[in-house]
């Protein structure tokens, strides 16, 4: 079995945030960053995306993200539920890039076009390395997003059902067991 990408924590994703932030499209690679970890989307979602799948007509950011079967995995749509932090960071993106059509992708290539999933990809990767964090890959948002729900006490099902999983197997293969869980597991008795 593969080795599974690593998560952060919230001060090592403050950390990669802080690096992002002094480098060319550093709005765009936040919010790209953060719809992994705060959101839980899949990079292949976050390539499809759309400007108007998250800015509404009156100009406002969605609560939620509506994906169609062709913007996700499985052939399945499903619904992608924005917090209130993920909301303002994707205002502060919206602020700064607003489309000739609205159905263009939510975040642009240099040449103005959209990711593929792959490319996406290749950019996220590169930025971790480049930010020091080995181990760590496009999937390491989407794991750590279920793993810090884990460890604040949501149930699994729900887990599932954010994650857009039809098997709980699969959710509870992405939750990362950190050390201070453990701890604090046994600090409970």
């Amino acid at each position: 079995m593969p080795k599974q990408a690593r998560t952060l924590n919230e001060l090592e994703l403050q950390k990669l945030l802080q690096f992002v932030s002094k480098k060319k499209n550093a709005r765009r690679n936040r919010t790209i960053i953060l719809l992994t970890h705060l959101a839980g989307m899949r990079i292949g979602e976050v390539a499809a995306v759309r400007y108007c799948d998250v800015v509404a007509a009156d100009g406002t950011v969605r609560n939620e993200i509506a994906l169609s079967a062709a913007q996700t995995k499985g052939d399945r749509g499903r619904t992608v539920l924005l917090n209130e932090r993920m909301r303002t960071e994707l205002a502060a993106y919206a602020a700064l890039y607003r489309p000739k059509d609205i159905k263009m992708p939510l975040f642009y290539t240099q040449r103005s076009a959209g990711f593929s999933a792959n490319s996406l990809t290749q950019v996220i990767n590169a930025i971790y390395k480049h930010a020091g964090f080995y181990g760590c890959s496009s999937h390491s948002g989407r794991r750590g997003f279920l793993t810090n729900l884990a460890e604040k006490g949501v149930s699994a099902r729900v887990m599932m059902a954010l994650a857009g999983h039809q098997n709980m197997a699969t959710t509870q293969r992405y939750i990362d067991l950190r050390p201070g869980v453990l701890r604090n597991a046994v600090e409970l008795i």
